[in-house]
């Protein structure tokens, strides 16, 4: 009889956890902000109710047996392989015919009308965007305003090498938020330009994974304003958990306001390019566009992770000519190395998430650090030419 009642106080004690946790709302699914993520949920909990409910159920079953037809009361054993009576073929086919309506009416209908919201490809949207994969940052474009912007990870170096302790947001926090309008239906369209990454915010129940050469959609509607967060939800490689998304949702007026500075920021980066730059001001920003894009992968002191990330401390490339002496980009140099990358190495190109003089200021940084010491100054205005 111990044996049985310990099972059971187990399993009961389990119960009694759950609903305790519960209670504290930290071990279930992040609060739901679109209408996908709300029937989501829904289904979820839905889920874990009938399947703690029928675990329960048999349990308890199981448990009555064995304790009722045990052999020390005399049961013996059925000698029958497969139903015969009317009545053992109704409990034969019962449960089955159960699992099925629950898997297609009670689970299937709200899935059902998930799946269409997520793959809405009737209505119109009220505004589109364009996100692109590479490692390891996002790159997002409005393209009804020709606004776009890159954003990478934030987290400090110091906590990711556990020389601080972890932060809040830990991971997941980032320099360029993406701003969204509350109410709005949006149409997001992915894509990539390496490898296989996935665009993943919880609260949005959504996740697309973005495919080199390939255009993939989804649709949410945001209905309540907050920060939310998410990340890369592919194995992409190294440093794969260093993408995170965060999302800004606010109010239509909010939004359109934002969208003004951006243009505004767009335009002075034009702007820049004509502009002559000093060699202090190169560097100075070059380094701010070095920690932030090229540390990660070539290290903050320039030494590199070789192979696959060579140290650009007394590399010839990043000391070599940039341009002939026709003015024309020299092939697998430094700059055309920056501008274009190299095929089959994860040198990526950053002709499309850099500025003009995000670009000239970076070289010229690399060109003028770690040991580097060419003395020259690449401009903006190089940059633009090249491209």
């Amino acid at each position: 009889m111990n044996r049985l009642r310990r099972p059971a106080t187990a399993g009961f004690a389990a119960l009694a956890a759950c609903l305790s946790a519960q209670a504290f709302g930290g071990w279930t699914l992040p609060e739901a902000v679109t209408p996908v993520a709300e029937d989501t949920a829904h289904v979820h909990n839905l889920f874990m109710l009938i399947a703690s409910t029928l675990f329960f159920v048999v349990l308890a079953l199981v448990l009555y047996s064995v304790f009722t037809h045990r052999k020390s009361k005399g049961y013996k054993a059925a000698t029958f392989t497969g139903p015969k009576g009317g009545k053992q073929v109704f409990f034969t086919l019962a449960p089955f015919a159960g699992l099925l309506f629950i898997d297609y009416v009670i689970f299937g209908i709200p899935a059902y009308h998930a799946v269409l919201a997520y793959e809405d490809t009737k209505t119109n949207a009220d505004m589109v965007v364009k996100v692109t994969g590479s490692q390891w940052k996002w790159q997002y474009e409005y393209p009804a305003d020709n606004v776009k912007f890159v954003s990478v990870l934030t987290t400090p170096q110091e906590q990711i090498h556990n020389q601080q302790p972890k932060g809040e947001n830990y991971l997941l926090e980032v320099d360029n938020a993406v701003v969204l309008p509350v109410g709005k239906k949006i149409r997001f369209i992915t894509t990539s330009t390496d490898v296989i990454h996935s665009w993943w915010v919880p609260a949005f129940g959504v996740k697309r994974d973005a495919i080199p050469g390939f255009l993939r959609e989804f649709w949410a509607t945001i209905e309540k304003p907050g920060i939310y967060r998410g990340q890369c939800a592919e194995l992409c490689g190294k440093d794969h958990g260093f993408m995170p998304v965060v999302v800004k949702a606010v109010p239509e007026e909010e939004f359109r306001k934002w969208i003004d500075e951006q243009k505004a920021v767009q335009v002075a980066a034009a702007e820049s390019a004509g502009k002559e730059w000093t060699k202090d001001e190169l560097m100075a920003h070059g380094k701010e566009v070095y920690e932030k894009t090229c540390a990660a992968c070539h290290k903050p002191d320039g030494s590199g992770m070789p192979p696959a990330f060579p140290a650009l401390a007394g590399s010839k490339i990043a000391t070599g000519p940039y341009v002939d002496s026709d003015g024309h980009l020299v092939k697998d140099g430094h700059l055309d190395r920056v501008l274009n990358g190299k095929t089959g190495t994860a040198m990526q190109a950053f002709r499309e998430t850099l500025s003009d003089a995000d670009i000239a200021s970076v070289v010229t940084y690399e060109r003028n650090s770690f040991g580097n010491k060419t003395g020259d100054a690449v401009q903006p205005a190089v940059v633009k030419k090249m491209r």
